[in-house]
């Protein structure tokens, strides 16, 4: 049984019941540890002494660990002897792999920063909402640079629009108010993710929910004023303690987000559509040309946004082409002969 103290400080980095319950007899004398960085050949880890180097089994491929994980190892030789099961993981194709890109592992919330100016796309943010949703992950949208605006209130209901029950919060990154706005996703034991454009704050907002005095600040670069599109300055992942509480994990900057296997989170992000579809004469229906098709009926009297469907049939599109098969549809509606 581990001692009052190491629970409690356990507890404060993440770990849970859930990680407790795949722990065997015999692995008594292993300790757990929490992947704060990984490298091409170690790992860096977090543990009651601070932060230290995990030793990984020969042959071991540091690509199958993420920034946000539980490992089991031997306290003395430090020694990796097994990766814990995930609650979440934010994983994306992988260009030229079949293996996708693990970005971060057991996150609990999913800061999708943007900007109130040219970086604000309604598609883009879609596509993190799908990827949040399939992750498992509660998504918050962060409006960043409000005073470059003239009515920033408008980005915030586009964003609001996009799934239902869908926090917005507009935020100024530099002042350390923000991190009590975003204090209810940063209780102790709790762990967000920073994702978006280069550019729009992410970094400066990681700065100050880690408070500067608390270590080295991530860098930030500048923005061209032309497009609204910034350097990119963070080009790792990493784990980082949030001041009030809670953990925080900082990602490169992303642009272009593809796709695949995330059926689910597309469903979630477009549930009025979603639940129209379960509505239409043929279960395989193409939402196109069918009779008895409900999509095509709320386009036509209104109730729904064809640009929404738009965007709605890209993303399914690209999922179905890059995703692994899957079976054939749940049944309940005749199928067209």
């Amino acid at each position: 049984m581990r001692p009052p103290e190491t629970s409690r400080f356990l507890a404060a980095l993440g770990w849970s019941q859930f990680f407790e319950e795949q722990l065997e007899p015999a692995e008594a004398e292993l300790a757990p540890f929490r992947i704060a960085s990984v490298h091409r050949t170690e790992l860096a880890a977090m543990s009651e002494a601070g932060p230290i180097s995990l030793t990984l089994p020969p042959r071991a491929n540091t690509g199958e660990y993420a920034v946000g994980d539980w490992v089991l190892a031997d306290p003395l030789t430090r020694l990796v002897q097994r990766r814990l099961g995930r609650k979440t993981i934010l994983q994306r194709p992988a260009h030229g792999r079949n293996t996708p890109q693990l970005a971060a592992a057991n996150v609990d919330t999913l800061f999708i920063v943007t900007s109130c100016n040219a970086d604000f796309n309604v598609a883009r943010l879609e596509r993190y909402l799908a990827f949040a949703n399939e992750a498992g992950t509660i998504p918050v949208i962060l409006l960043t640079k409000a005073d470059t605006a003239d009515n920033p209130g408008d980005y915030r209901q586009q964003a609001a629009g996009l799934q239902r029950s869908l926090p917005v919060l507009i935020v100024n990154a530099r002042l350390p108010e923000t991190a009590a706005a975003l204090a209810a996703w940063c209780g102790e034991g709790q762990t967000v993710a920073v994702v978006g454009s280069s550019g729009v704050g992410k970094s400066t907002l990681v700065n100050t929910l880690v408070g500067r005095e608390r270590g080295a600040s991530q860098e930030t670069g500048a923005v061209r004023e032309s497009d609204a599109k910034g350097r990119h300055t963070t080009t790792s992942r990493s784990l980082h303690p949030i001041a009030g509480g809670g953990w925080v994990i900082d990602t490169p900057g992303i642009r272009t987000l593809h796709l695949s296997d995330v059926s689910g989170g597309i469903e979630t992000l477009f549930a009025e559509i979603t639940e129209l579809s379960h509505q239409c004469k043929f279960r395989d229906c193409t939402h196109s040309h069918e009779p008895g098709c409900a999509v095509q009926s709320a386009l036509a009297t209104g109730h729904l946004d064809p640009d929404r469907v738009t965007r709605w049939r890209k993303l399914q599109t690209e999922n179905s082409s890059r995703s692994t098969p899957q079976g054939g549809p749940a049944s309940g509606h005749p199928k067209r002969r």
